[in-house]
């Protein structure tokens, strides 16, 4: 039953949706509060992870931070799920 239902998650489009779950569960612990308090919303688009957020020197930093949380999140999935970090 465990292996059906990872078979059909891995081609169905819920999985972007159930790992950005996912993160967000985890996103406090893995950025730290202050970015994940500004943090507006997490998502999973074909291997890109795309977060959004107002504040603008959030956004700075996280682009300064592209690699490290390619690797943070992809670490905390278990899977080299992230290829690409888009903040906007």
């Amino acid at each position: 039953m465990k292996d059906a239902m990872k078979q059909f998650l891995d081609q169905s489009k819920l999985k972007g949706e159930i790992q950005a779950l996912q993160i967000e569960e985890v996103w406090e612990k893995l950025m730290g509060k202050t970015i994940s308090k500004y943090t507006d919303s997490i998502k999973i688009i074909h291997h890109t992870l795309i977060i959004t957020t107002t504040v603008a020197p959030l956004k700075q930093e996280l682009l300064y931070q592209k690699e490290n949380i390619v690797k943070r999140v992809n670490e905390a999935l278990g899977e080299g799920v992230i290829r690409e970090v888009i903040i906007k």
